[in-house]
């Protein structure tokens, strides 16, 4: 308890701003309740929060033995230097069984007030009257735009070598279809889907060319064949 005589002032804003300070960092600043507290004066509590003090004049939420419950800054002081934390006194147990005793609570004395209110009901009624601060936004980051990936380009080629025409496909790095042949008439085709000037005419070319060399081809083994038949004949009248 306080020295008789010593009044203890309040908190100040540059303490409540110490304590507000080191509630952040994690810690519960120790406060020495004042007369104005009541029958708790020169107790000392802990601070575990700090509400809105526009929303109520107590707004300072102690932690005293079991109960938490806010104050007003002129409630409280910070403790002197060698003072210790004292826990409220409980009631001592009885040898034999007796009629149970009310239950130790804190009680608040406030000048010329309207009706006691019991602790447990008065914190509700504060609890309920004070509203939530409101919770600020969460930023969403921002998705960064990926730009999808194509797929790898495709090549089909056509090719004429030795006699033969020859189709092949790739994608990229892969071979889809390595060359195989294909007819000269499927070659023409696919020639002709490709409007592109000159190469209907090389292509036409190599075909006349093919088509001149198989018809001497085929000239030569009718001749070949008209000597073997003859030569046939004259073999079988003998």
């Amino acid at each position: 308890m306080a020295a008789a005589g010593a009044a203890i002032r309040g908190l100040t804003p540059e303490e409540l701003q110490q304590i507000k300070q080191t509630l952040a960092g994690g810690r519960k600043p120790k406060v020495m309740f004042t007369e104005s507290a009541g029958q708790i004066a020169g107790q000392i509590g802990q601070v575990i929060e700090l509400q809105d003090p526009e929303a109520s004049e107590e707004y300072v939420v102690v932690r005293f033995g079991r109960d938490e419950l806010p104050f007003s800054p002129v409630d409280l002081a910070i403790p002197p230097k060698g003072v210790t934390t004292r826990k409220p006194p409980e009631p001592e147990p009885e040898p034999e069984p007796a009629a149970p005793e009310p239950e130790f609570m804190v009680v608040r004395e406030r000048p010329a007030p309207p009706k006691p209110m019991p602790v447990a009901e008065e914190q509700k009624s504060v609890t309920d009257e004070t509203p939530e601060a409101p919770k600020p936004p969460v930023k969403k980051a921002a998705a960064k735009a990926v730009k999808p990936k194509g797929p790898a380009g495709l090549t089909v080629t056509l090719a004429y070598e030795a006699g033969e025409w020859t189709v092949a496909a790739q994608q990229g790095a892969k071979a889809l279809a390595k060359p195989y042949v294909v007819k000269p008439v499927e070659a023409l085709k696919i020639v002709a889907l490709v409007d592109v000037p000159g190469v209907h005419e090389a292509v036409e070319a190599i075909l006349s060319s093919e088509r001149a060399e198989a018809e001497s081809q085929a000239e030569k083994l009718r001749a070949e064949l008209a000597e073997v038949e003859a030569r046939l004949a004259e073999l079988r009248d003998v």
